[in-house]
């Protein structure tokens, strides 16, 4: 459910990509224009299309995403959160590109035109004609969560070269479908 600690619905990043998808698509319109700032609805939609894709922003709120595991990454204690936003990252970056994040992402993107060339299609298509479908991608990423993400972990697990091979590619899967969406969404906006 798509809803704050408070209960109000909406207010989660499904609901945020809804909203400032939503005040992309109506901005021509003079009463949108005094109300809503073009440049931050779309610094907003890249940003939380970018969360959605990670699997702990649609975790459970009952670890809030995995904040509230504290796990070690490799010997640097962290919490699992962390370690998905940051640390798995970092670290392909360190051992496979030279500490360079360019390699990394030329590497995605020779995934999304040539391994993934059969599923982008998939990955930009809406159904029933909207411009973004965040519910699905929230569905995705907690299957990844669940699957991928909190497999295997436990508070104070050690996460090292067995976690980090394995749920390495599903990071760059996730990468490459959040950028896809985020483009296609763009298209559908301002195209």
């Amino acid at each position: 459910d798509c809803k704050d600690e408070d209960g109000e619905a909406g207010r989660c990043v499904a609901g945020a990509i809804n909203n400032y998808t939503s005040q992309l698509l109506t901005h021509n319109s003079a009463a949108d224009k005094a109300e809503h700032n073009l440049t931050e609805s779309l610094l907003f939609l890249v940003h939380f299309m970018g969360d959605i894709h990670q699997p702990l922003h649609v975790g459970f709120a009952s670890d809030k995403g995995g904040n509230t595991i504290d796990v070690h990454w490799y010997k640097t204690k962290q919490v699992l959160h962390h370690v998905w936003d940051t640390n798995i990252i970092e670290t392909a970056e360190e051992r496979f590109y030279n500490s360079n994040v360019d390699g990394m992402v030329d590497a995605i993107q020779q995934n999304i035109t040539n391994e993934w060339a059969d599923q982008v299609k998939r990955w930009e298509t809406c159904s029933l004609n909207k411009t973004a479908c965040p519910d699905i991608y929230a569905s995705e990423g907690i299957k990844a969560a669940c699957d991928w993400a909190y497999k295997g972990v436990k508070e104070e697990s050690v996460l090292e070269d067995d976690y980090f091979v394995s749920r390495l590619p599903i990071i760059y899967w996730r990468l490459a479908q959040g950028g896809v969406r985020l483009a296609a969404t763009l298209n559908r906006i301002f195209g």
